[in-house]
């Protein structure tokens, strides 16, 4: 089946009989040990159901949360846009379709405006995140800076002294959180033999090969990334970097961090329920992208953050947050879709200005989407075959201008 070409529609999971019936027939199962959770198209079910088959951590929510009011609009969807390095238009129905959307929610000023789900997601599905979760992170981090507990110039080894003799120990706080640590690290999702191998490997997200004699967990794993020449001369996005900057977190507060997510961020700021996190065999937090929430959640997050914090994130954290980083540092050539970009905090930001949008962005195409001056967010779930975002990018980015130009009307 994964060597057919399916697409958003013929791909879909309730039609295609995955994990369905009591039991299951053998070949409609969805199995860990397959691998089958990150491989297309079982992932269309994985991604909403991710914690049935990786261990977890709960992240509590307080239980006073409150759904946002609808004021839902039908022509939404029919809005057109061309998507990029195409000619013709689609809309945004055929566009969500082509990026394997498994839910989306539009909130404008507050209320939700557009809402579609997909396969076997729905308002109650807690989907992974993947590197969404990074955000929440970094926003954490700004947080602590912003209160005076954590200095961006500290290098990373007055935090964490398990990292003093590894790539990261030369590095500053400032440098981790704009990921331009120079690192002996590669993320290329396609090759197996790639750092990003080695570090599912530590984590435990796939079966280890027979005679597997690597790190047996995450926190054996990043001290042994060594370094590849000075720090803070560009940009290059390397998930350690957040699973350091969770772990730099957690020490600062002298707990957990899945404790420090929940007290500092999902339970003041209302959330509907509660989420997960994805563990490794020793209980350590998959903090670079094992975040499992409801959709609604996502939004709520981004729309704390586009009305300056709502009493929860500190005003600093979020100026610093809607700065951006440099552009300078960030390399035009390999995002080719995301010319005058910038990286910081965590977050991604298009090009600074009147209209400037800042986003969490993940694998296989989780969005949160920020654009303050159209009073906008997006919060989108999705299972792309293709890892990357620059895949789903030309069918994303200008939908999500054309459905800030509609609003605005």
């Amino acid at each position: 089946m994964a060597d057919k070409v399916l697409d958003g529609v013929t791909s879909d999971p309730v039609a295609l009989g995955w994990m369905q019936g009591a039991p299951p027939p053998a070949d409609k199962q969805v199995l860990w040990s397959r691998g089958d959770h990150l491989r297309f198209p079982t992932t269309r079910w994985a991604f909403s159901h991710m914690r049935e088959l990786v261990p977890s951590v709960r992240i509590a929510a307080s239980g006073e949360g409150r759904s946002f009011e609808r004021a839902l609009r039908d022509d939404l969807g029919q809005v057109t846009f061309v998507p990029i390095g195409e000619t013709a238009a689609i809309s945004v129905d055929e566009g969500l379709l082509a990026a394997f959307t498994d839910g989306i929610l539009v909130l404008h000023r507050g209320k939700v405006v557009f809402e579609r789900w997909f396969g076997v997601t729905g308002p109650q599905t807690r989907h992974i995140a993947f590197s969404v979760t990074k955000s929440f992170v970094g926003t954490l981090a700004a947080m602590l800076v912003a209160e005076g507990r954590l200095d961006p110039a500290a290098p990373v080894a007055a935090y964490v002294p398990e990292l003093a003799a590894s790539g990261f120990g030369s590095a500053s706080v400032a440098q981790v959180q704009a990921m331009t640590t120079n690192l002996d690290f590669s993320e290329e999702y396609a090759d197996p033999k790639s750092g990003i191998g080695a570090y599912s490997a530590a984590l435990n997200l796939m079966p280890r090969p027979a005679g597997y004699a690597g790190a047996p967990d995450l926190y054996s794993y990043l001290p042994t990334i060594a370094g590849a020449g000075p720090h803070g001369q560009g940009f290059t996005y390397r998930t350690p970097n957040t699973d350091v900057l969770a772990w730099i977190v957690a020490r600062v507060e002298g707990r957990p961090f899945a404790e420090v997510l929940s007290e500092r961020l999902w339970q003041p700021l209302g959330m509907t329920g509660d989420a997960d996190l994805l563990v490794d065999p020793a209980g350590s937090p998959f903090a670079g992208g094992g975040l499992n929430l409801k959709l609604e959640d996502l939004a709520r997050f981004g729309e704390a953050l586009r009305l300056g914090g709502l009493g929860v994130i500190d005003p600093a954290a979020v100026a610093a947050i809607r700065q951006g980083g440099d552009p300078v540092l960030f390399p035009a050539d390999r995002y080719p879709a995301l010319t005058g970009w910038s990286y910081g905090n965590q977050w991604w930001h298009t090009p600074a200005g009147a209209n400037a949008c800042f986003s969490a962005r993940g694998i296989h195409g989780q969005t949160l989407w920020v654009d303050p001056a159209h009073e906008l967010v997006i919060a989108r779930f999705a299972s792309h075959p293709i890892a990357a975002n620059g895949a789903n990018d030309p069918h994303s980015l200008p939908a999500w201008t054309a459905l800030a130009s509609a609003l605005s009307d």
